[in-house]
C-alpha cells in the first residue's frame, strides 16, 4: 500500500504539481518536438525512483518514466479542441493502471527518510492531491459549461481568487474530517454560500448559479472523499 501511496504522490507531483502551464502548452503544440515533454518524462522516473529510494526500483522507475511518455504522445497526437476532457480522464486512467501493474511486479521494499513514517506519505499524498490537482480537475470536469454574464469581461476579483478559496475550503473540509468535526462543514458551506449569494443575486444567471454550484459540491465532495480515504488508511496502520 505504501508503495502504491508513494508513487501516487509522484504522478502527482510531475503531473501536477511541478508541471507549469507554459510546459503543457509547449508538448500540445509541438507533440513529441517539445523539450519540455522529456523533461516531464524525466521527473516522473527521477521522482518515483527517489520517493521509493531502493537501487533496485530504479529498473521500474525507468519503466513508469517511459510509460508515461508513450501515454502522453498519444494523447497528444489524438485529443482535439473537443475530446481534451475525455482525453485527460483516459490518460490519468492509463497512468493510475501502470502504477498498480508496477506495485504488483515489485517484490522489493521502500525506504522512509529520515523521520517521514508512513502515515507521513499517506497525509502529504491526501493534501497535495486536494490543492491543485484537485483544482485541475474540477476545472476539466466543467470545462463543458462556461456560463457568461454581463459581468464576465468587468470584474474586480482577485486574481486566481476563486482557485485558492477552492484550495482553502478543500484544506479546512479535510482537516474536519480527519480530527472527526463533521458538524464544521456544515457551517463551512453555509458560509461560502452566503457569501456567494449577493454575487449570484446581482447576476440573474440561473446558469452561471448552476455552474458554481456543480463546481462547489464537486470540490466538497472530492475533499469528503479524500480525508475519509486517508482516515480509513490511518487507522490500518494503528
Amino acid at each position: 500500500m505504501i508503495l502504491f501511496i508513494k508513487l501516487v504522490l509522484a504522478h502527482l507531483l510531475g503531473d501536477f504539481i511541478w508541471q507549469p502551464n507554459s510546459w503543457v502548452a509547449d508538448k500540445e503544440a509541438k507533440k513529441h518536438k517539445s523539450i519540455y515533454l522529456y523533461l516531464h518524462i524525466l521527473l516522473h522516473g527521477v521522482l518515483a525512483a527517489i520517493l521509493v529510494g531502493e537501487i533496485q526500483f530504479i529498473p521500474y522507475a525507468i519503466l513508469i518514466a517511459v510509460t508515461h511518455g508513450i501515454i502522453d504522445l498519444i494523447k497528444l497526437n489524438f485529443q482535439k479542441e473537443n475530446t481534451k476532457r475525455t482525453w485527460f480522464v483516459v490518460d490519468q486512467m492509463m497512468h493510475v493502471l501502470v502504477l498498480i501493474g508496477v506495485v504488483f511486479l515489485y517484490k522489493g521494499e521502500t525506504i522512509n527518510f529520515l523521520w517521514f513514517n508512513n502515515q507521513f506519505w499517506i497525509l502529504l499524498t491526501g493534501v497535495l492531491f486536494i490543492t491543485k490537482p484537485t483544482s485541475i480537475i474540477i476545472k476539466t470536469i466543467i470545462s463543458i459549461w462556461n456560463p457568461e454574464t454581463q459581468n464576465s469581461h468587468d470584474d474586480n476579483s482577485l486574481a486566481k481568487a476563486g482557485n485558492y478559496i477552492g484550495v482553502l475550503e478543500r484544506l479546512f473540509v479535510f482537516c474536519f474530517i480527519l480530527t472527526g468535526h463533521f458538524e464544521a462543514i456544515g457551517f463551512l458551506l453555509a458560509a461560502k454560500s452566503i457569501f456567494r449569494f449577493g454575487d449570484l443575486k446581482e447576476a440573474k444567471d440561473r446558469k452561471l448559479t448552476e455552474y458554481v454550484l456543480i463546481g462547489t459540491l464537486i470540490s466538497f465532495g472530492t475533499a469528503i472523499a479524500t480525508g475519509l480515504i486517508v482516515q480509513v488508511l490511518l487507522l490500518q496502520l494503528l
